[in-house]
């Protein structure tokens, strides 16, 4: 069955800011499917680690983050506790438009969570490692885009990811043996897909070198469903939060990889080939259970 938008599962609610609601049958296989990529992860002995909702934003500015994916970023935003400031928002804390009036806000310091894996590095950072680290993070990420369309693209989504940090060759060493678990998942799952080399949404990416790197030197696959999602990708960052983080390997700056999950895309991409009835869905557990037996 080839995918087709505008799928209703049961369990699917929508807002016109670009999030989701899951109950019933879809939130089960949301946390089941979850599951099985722990169940990946744990063929790493990878330490599972829970980090905030926000990140410093002094922490992303020193990978250029904003610089990179200006279009993305979304803020934490609070009023300046200044009582005459408060007492004016909350006589009119909305406009006819119901636009929150915010009146004068406190400095911005956290951005909410782009991406889950960034915490690894900032929580680890200073770290001398003697052996690789293994760690699995999931986080609900936010980025800003010019349209949204339930469990395909939206402003908060959730990402599980399996993180790698060692020496280059433990880095790919990892990618490909991961890599080859989530096809073997897939399989089991009945899901087809191709894995394509990608780019990272660039802001401006005719001027941005790393966008130029990325095509000279691809670093980045996405596993594509129906031709036009990107369900999973694996990514190799080579030293590039190593020596931002102070994270050494060995006698330099640590290299690093993750392979990352969106599940609400792996809900899309179950609904789109078997169709919004529950009782046709695979079950994720017995799946992995077929790949790491």
């Amino acid at each position: 069955m080839t995918a087709a938008t505008g799928i209703a599962p049961p369990g699917l609610g929508w807002r016109d800011n670009g999030q989701v609601t899951l109950s019933g049958p879809l939130q089960r296989l949301a946390t089941d499917l979850d599951a099985a990529f722990l169940h990946l992860a744990r063929s790493w002995a990878a330490v599972e680690e829970r980090h905030p909702p926000t990140i410093p934003a002094a922490e992303l500015h020193r990978i250029e983050y904003f610089e990179s994916f200006t279009h993305l970023a979304t803020f934490t935003v609070a009023l300046d506790a200044d009582e005459e400031n408060l007492e004016a928002f909350s006589r009119q804390p909305l406009g006819d438009d119901g636009v929150v009036a915010l009146r004068r806000s406190r400095p911005v310091t956290d951005v909410l969570t782009p991406a889950a894996c960034y915490h690894v590095y900032v929580h680890h950072q200073g770290e001398a490692l003697d052996t690789p680290l293994y760690v699995t993070t999931r986080n609900t990420c936010f980025r800003q885009e010019t349209s949204y369309e339930p469990l395909r693209r939206q402003s908060a989504f959730d990402m599980r990811e399996i993180v790698a940090v060692g020496t280059r060759d433990e880095v790919v060493r990892f990618l490909g043996e991961t890599t080859a678990l989530v096809d073997r998942l897939l399989v089991a799952l009945g899901l087809e897909i191709e894995w394509r080399v990608a780019t990272d949404p660039f802001f401006q990416p005719a001027r941005n070198p790393k966008y130029v790197l990325q095509r000279v030197q691809p670093t980045k696959h996405e596993a594509v469903f129906a031709g036009d999602l990107a369900i999973a990708s694996r990514n190799l960052h080579e030293q590039h939060f190593g020596a931002a983080f102070d994270l050494q390997r060995g006698d330099g700056p640590a290299a690093s990889g993750c392979v990352a999950f969106g599940l609400e895309r792996w809900l899309y991409a179950v609904v789109a080939t078997f169709g919004p009835d529950p009782a046709a869905w695979p079950d994720p557990m017995a799946a992995v259970a077929q790949v790491t037996q």
